[in-house]
């Protein structure tokens, strides 16, 4: 995918091959994600893991995660998109072989906070890389697709665990197939490193370190020579006022868009969806008792099917609609299902009688996700920050979002728990409550403070600050 043969109307295909091809770092995000889900049952019975231990080897990849989003900023800004690209692809590999052989708890968590770092500078580089590369008229839906990735990631867990947890026999299992489970991760990481092989630089990257014919090469096959001149002459005099440093960043003018990512990507995490994600199994494993549905099966369709069928929505309409009517109405809808459902948990005796109407309550709940909050979030980061601080602005943004997912993961067995004051009072609807307290906050901020970015150039997005 060299940059040479530029038209003057540009080359979609090739801007797609592109783009596709630095999602595979989404996709090794979502799996390397999802992967657990089906291996620390095995993984506990192996090692004889104590209920602490069980959570460490579960939540050690937000550790990794967050590390890895605080390492790959100062590293992007300096080396390139794509260099941080290939380091997520190494780590990705590292880990999913680490993974596999480890015959001591302690270094599956080691290769397993590799592999978290790994999805740390994956979340932050490929959004990043997608966004410097795309024409404004289609930057909203090529970012978005990332999201599709991801999801994608984790629903081919999903299969792939169920295999091979059926490949053989539960002793089987616990020795040898959950190893398996991490290994299939090997394949998809050598193919996204060698991939990786074949795309360009991020042509803004480039501009700034100097290299403005080889990013005119680049702009110019992806839109044409006028967009590619265009493009040029704007990122050159954004870039003639930036310093690229972590005191630019701090300084007042770029207070607000800071302030704005970083509630963005806290509020993404603390409306709750990832509680459907980590703890869902439990959650339809009681609604199946009366539907008659296998809870794995149903977990599968819904988070996975609805959080895809309404992302592929917000790809279709994010340069349609707006960034920000699409972030409200799905904050909107997913409040208003998170009340619903903590009225069924707290005034219904029998909460699997109305377990239909509580499957309803989720479905909108991850749709509304899916169609904003999920894919939309990514988008608006990627956007609103200036090209010689991004790498930075936007790892201290998911940065906070990986500590926001880590305090989620952390306090909700503990207010959904037996015997808690939450429970009593509430009879386990409190953190759905909370979580719609979360969405409400939300809309506030795109309302009052996050600007519609459809259609305007990055440039033209940093000149508004």
């Amino acid at each position: 995918m060299s940059e040479r043969m530029a038209t003057d109307a540009g080359s979609k295909v090739y801007l797609i091959l592109v783009c596709l091809v630095a999602t595979l770092g989404g996709l090794l995000f979502g799996y390397d994600t999802g992967v657990i889900s089906g291996a620390i049952e095995p993984l506990t019975a192996k090692f004889n893991l104590s209920d602490f231990m069980k959570g460490w080897a579960s939540g050690c990849v937000l550790i990794g995660c967050a590390t890895g989003v605080l390492a790959v900023g100062p590293l992007s800004d300096r080396y390139g998109r794509r260099v941080a690209m290939f380091l997520a692809a190494i780590m990705f590999l590292i880990s999913a072989i680490g993974t596999a052989l480890p015959n001591d708890i302690r270094v599956f968590i080691l290769f397993r906070f590799l592999g978290g770092v790994g999805i740390g500078i994956a979340s932050i580089s490929t959004p990043m890389y997608i966004a410097e590369i795309t024409p404004a008229n289609v930057r909203g839906r090529m970012v978005a697709v990332n999201q599709i990735a991801i999801v994608g990631g984790i629903a081919a867990t999903s299969f792939v665990n169920y295999f091979i947890a059926h490949a053989g026999n539960q002793a089987w299992l616990i020795e040898t197939g959950w190893r398996w489970m991490f290994a299939t991760g090997v394949l998809p990481a050598v193919i996204f490193f060698l991939l990786l092989l074949l795309i360009p630089e991020s042509p803004r990257w480039l501009v700034e370190m100097s290299r403005v014919e080889q990013a005119r090469a680049i702009l110019a096959r992806v839109g044409g020579r006028g967009f590619a001149d265009t493009e040029i002459a704007s990122i050159r005099e954004s870039l003639s006022g930036e310093k690229g440093t972590w005191g630019e960043l701090f300084s007042r003018r770029l207070r607000l868009p800071l302030m704005i990512g970083i509630a963005l990507a806290v509020l993404q995490q603390v409306t709750g969806i990832n509680v459907f994600m980590y703890f869902g199994a439990t959650i339809f494993k009681n609604m199946s008792q009366s539907t008659g549905v296998d809870a794995g099966l149903l977990q599968q369709i819904i988070i996975n099917g609805s959080c895809t069928f309404f992302t592929l929505i917000a790809i279709a309409s994010v340069d349609r609609w707006g960034r920000r009517p699409l972030m409200l109405i799905g904050a909107a809808g997913m409040g208003v299902s998170l009340v619903a459902m903590g009225l069924m948990a707290q005034l219904l005796s029998d909460p699997a009688a109305a377990s239909n109407l509580m499957l309803a309550c989720i479905i909108l709940y991850i749709g509304c996700f899916g169609l904003s909050v999920g894919p939309v979030v990514w988008v608006i980061l990627s956007e609103i920050f200036p090209t010689a601080v991004r790498g930075r602005a936007l790892g201290l943004a998911t940065f906070c979002l990986w500590v926001s997912d880590y305090a989620i993961t952390q306090t909700f067995p503990m207010m959904d728990a037996k015997g808690s004051w939450f429970v009593a009072q509430f009879n386990h609807a409190f953190p759905f409550y909370l979580y719609a307290v979360f969405c409400l906050i939300l809309i506030g901020v795109v309302w009052f403070f996050v600007p519609e970015t459809k259609g305007k150039s990055l440039e033209e997005i940093e000149r508004s600050w």
